[in-house]
Formats: C-alpha cells, structure tokens, sequence
C-alpha cells in the first residue's frame, strides 16, 4: 500500500517538483507523464518479490549489440552464451558466443548459413533461434521464397558439432502446421518432460495477421504432432495498432507456473509485450489453462527513450540466479517508411525480477548505458530505497519497478565518488537538501554536485552490503529513519543497520 506524503520540514517542502497524482507519480512534461502513465498501467497489482526472490545485482551496458533484432540468447553447459538474432539484410543465420553476456558485445560474429538463390528459403530470413536438443544444435528460423518474399514459413538447421561456430548444418526443412500459411518465430520449451513447440502464424478464417499456437514436438524436433491448440489472438487495442498482430513467443518457467511472452502491434514505437501464465501442473494445450494479462507488460517508455521493446527471449546471469530480459527496441521513434526497413533494432538486456505472486515483473525498458540496480534494506529486508513524489523512502511491494531502480554512476562530484541516477526519471539523481533525501534534477550546479554525491564505503552492518557517506558531510550516511531517508551520522548498531543496503 502507497502512504501518502505528508512534508512537514522547511528542508522537505523546499524540495523542487510538482506534486503527486493519483498513484503518487510526479508530474512531468506532457510527453513524459504519457509514457509514465503507460508503465503505471502495466504494473497496477504487481507486488514486488520479498527476499525469497533476491539476486545479486548484475552489470550490463545497453545496447548490447547494434542492428541485431529479434534477439536469442542460449546459455550452454559448455560455459557459453550463444548469441543469434535477424540482421538488417535479411539475409543470413549468424552466430556469436562469449563466456559472459557482456562478451557477446564485441564476441566475433560467424555466419553460419546464408538464404537459397532461389526458391525457398530465399527470402526474409527472420528471427533464428539456437537451441541444444538431444545432444544437437538445432536453428528455428523464418524464410520466405525469392519468388514470394511474403510467403513466410518456418526452418529447422541442425548440426551435431560440440561447437555450434564450426561443423557443418543440415536443412531439416521445413516445420509442417494444419495450415499452408504465413508462419514464423518458432520456439521450443520442455515443461514436465514434454517438449513443445511455440509459433505465431495466420489462420485462415481469422481475420488477423497472426497468432500464438502450441503443439507438442513429434518424433524429432522439426515436427509436430496431435492438437495443435491456439492460445493468443490479438484482439486488445494495444495488440492491433498498425497490424493486427501476436507473434515472438517465448517462454520462462517459475513458482510452478510457466509465463509466455509474445509481442503485439507494428513493429515501430507500438510493438510491446504481452503475457500468458498458466499453472505448471495444467494442461498446457488446454487453451482454458492459460490467462492472459489484459495489459502489455513491456512497452515504450519516452522519458528512457527506448521504443518499440519486443520478441524477447530469456537467458539467466553468470551467477545463475538472475533471470535476464533479452529484448530489441529502438532508441527512438519516428521511423521514415516502413519499420521494416528500418535497420536500426538493438539486442538488449535488463535483470527480471519477481512479484511476492510469483508473477514476473519487467518494469521499463531502461536507458541506455549501465543497467541499473535495486538497493535493499539490510534491516527491512523486504523493503527497498525508492522515490516517491520526489521524496526518498524505503518501503515494501514498490509495485511500479522503477521507482526503486537507480544507476550508480561516477560521482557528479568527481574525487572517487558516486551519485545515483532515477532509471525512470533520468537526469534526476537522489541529494540531500536540508539533510533530507530526494531526487531532483540536476541543475548543474557545484551545490547540487556535492549534495548528489557520495563516498561508496562497505556497509556498516554488513561488509557485503553497502553505505553511503555524504562526500561534502563527512561522518553523516544514508539511512532509513520512520520510512523515510535522510543523511545523518550514525552510531548504535541499529543506526548502522539502517545505513547499509544490499545491490540487487
């Protein structure tokens, strides 16, 4: 539950910033509050996870790959990260690997199939997916013919080689459905020991330009077998504008329940993600057994400047405990002719995270750079530093994300110290005024520079965690005091407990 704000020193109602709306969000510019309205939206009745669901932070830098859509990402048990996605000719399947995500920026790319001269497989080669089946690589991928570009099918690769960049790959041809129609974006998934296949394609007498099925896998993993069971067909206004369109499923498995992602709308600032969830112990090719968000669960977001965020696929961290969003945006919004065309969709990636429901929680798409992070409460264990109405607080369940994500970036102050950055405010960076914490906009200023910036010490409490001392009040730390953060010197137990917080 949000509590309203009740400002009563100088120091807090001198802090710049217009006042809360209806759901404690700040008012921003027209274009910002829009975008800010959107992700609010989304995330209505999503807790946030209490410590059961806790990671480790992660560190990435988007975008992780320039003009590579429709991103893939598979981790091995041989120690890679396998990297595939579309690229902007259309032309090609290639192939990255790095022992982290990270590598896979600069990793050297192999291409390991190029389309027909003629014929099928000629055309459109779209979104590839690698996957290790039965001791093979096996490539999914969309194509159509030189003589019909439009006429889209789905492809399986194979190649039994331990290393997937070298050996060679045979056609296993194409993936046969009840319907001699546009297919594509295939992906395969094993729940409770059953392999299934995932796809979007057109349907005759539906008038839509595609949906989302599921079907078992057959005897080997380019063929399917038995009901083949529709589960998406876009119908909500956020899943027809522009085309009416669900396509790009992918799917994670969690808390006993499985999620399907897919993507909806034109493929310009529109495209976005929407979401299924059905219990792990269902039927899955019941179509009664999946529940479907009645919201996009990843969208546009103006004030980070990411747009059109879609055909996700999920990868986890180093570590292994953190789930990763691997997604592809653009870093604007207008786009001359068709999208299409438009050469410029970026891999990129963000942590997940989890609701107290066992729910995935993707907040916004973030800025580009340094991923950002969460900090716990070390003695609130299941609260975390977020703002709200600009004032700085440590609470529970922060339902929408990215109020309680910041980038720690090097101290606007500079001498080896830090400041923390609003993921969904950028340019806002939490300061003190008047010994009170809140984010504000940098207004350049040397003041606002030494009041944005902080000596990152190892936590009082708990050398694990972190502490935050003030750089122009030596001795006075960041802390929680009655759910609310203020910068003062700290000295019982208690008091430190309360000025150490933990990254994730």
């Amino acid at each position: 539950m949000l509590l309203p704000l009740h400002r009563t020193d100088a120091a807090a109602r001198r802090v710049t910033g217009p006042g809360r709306t209806g759901r404690g969000r700040a008012r921003r510019p027209r274009a910002i509050l829009t975008a800010v309205l959107v992700v609010l939206a989304v995330s209505v009745g999503l807790p946030m996870a209490g410590p059961a669901h806790a990671a480790p932070a992660v560190n990435y830098t988007n975008p992780l790959v320039n003009q590579r859509a429709d991103p893939h990402i598979f981790r091995h048990t041989d120690g890679y990260y396998y990297l595939t996605a579309t690229v902007p000719q259309y032309d090609r399947i290639v192939l990255r690997r790095a022992t982290t995500l990270q590598g896979l920026a600069t990793a050297a790319e192999t291409t390991i199939w190029t389309r027909h001269t003629s014929g099928e497989m000629g055309a459109h080669i779209w979104a590839p997916e690698i996957h290790f089946i039965n001791n093979r690589w096996y490539v999914y991928f969309a194509a159509g013919r030189t003589d019909d570009v439009w006429r889209i099918r789905m492809y399986v690769l194979e190649n039994a080689n331990a290393n997937p960049l070298s050996g060679s790959w045979t056609e296993r041809g194409r993936i046969t459905t009840p319907w001699d129609t546009f297919s594509l974006d295939a992906s395969t998934f094993v729940a409770n020991g059953v392999r299934y296949l995932t796809w979007a394609q057109q349907e005759p007498g539906i008038s839509t330009n595609s949906n989302v099925y599921l079907a078992r896998m057959g005897a080997n993993p380019w063929q399917i077998t038995g009901t083949v069971t529709r589960l998406v067909v876009p119908t909500y206004d956020w899943e027809t504008r522009g085309y009416r369109v669900a396509e790009g499923p992918a799917v994670i498995q969690r808390n006993g329940r499985l999620f399907l992602t897919y993507s909806a709308s034109a493929t310009d600032a529109n495209y976005c993600l929407g979401m299924l969830s059905a219990s792990a112990s269902a039927n899955l090719l019941d179509a009664a057994a999946w529940s479907k968000s009645p919201n996009p669960v990843f969208t546009t977001n103006a004030a980070t400047g990411q747009y059109g965020p879609g055909h996700n696929s999920f990868t986890v961290s180093e570590d292994g405990q953190s789930d990763i969003l691997v997604y592809h945006d653009r870093n604007y919004r207008d786009i001359s002719g068709d999208p299409l065309n438009d050469p410029n969709r970026r891999t990129r990636l963000q942590k997940l995270y989890w609701n107290a429901d066992g729910s995935p929680n993707f907040g916004i798409p973030v800025p580009d750079g340094t991923t950002p992070v969460r900090l716990r409460s070390h003695d609130l264990t299941t609260s975390y530093i977020r703002h709200y109405d600009y004032r700085a607080r440590v609470e529970p369940n922060v339902a929408n994300l990215a109020d309680s994500q910041f980038r720690i970036v090097g101290g606007l102050a500079g001498g080896g110290t830090v400041s923390l950055e609003s993921t969904n405010f950028p340019g806002y960076y939490l300061r003190h005024y008047g010994f009170a914490l809140s984010i504000a906009r940098n207004d350049g200023s040397s003041v606002f520079s030494s009041d944005a910036s902080f000596q990152r010490r190892a936590g009082l409490a708990d050398s694990a965690g972190l502490s935050l001392e003030s750089q122009n009040y030596p001795g006075r730390y960041v802390r929680h005091r009655d759910g609310l953060l203020y910068l003062e010197a700290v000295s019982t137990s208690a008091e430190r407990a309360s000025a150490t917080f933990h990254l994730e």
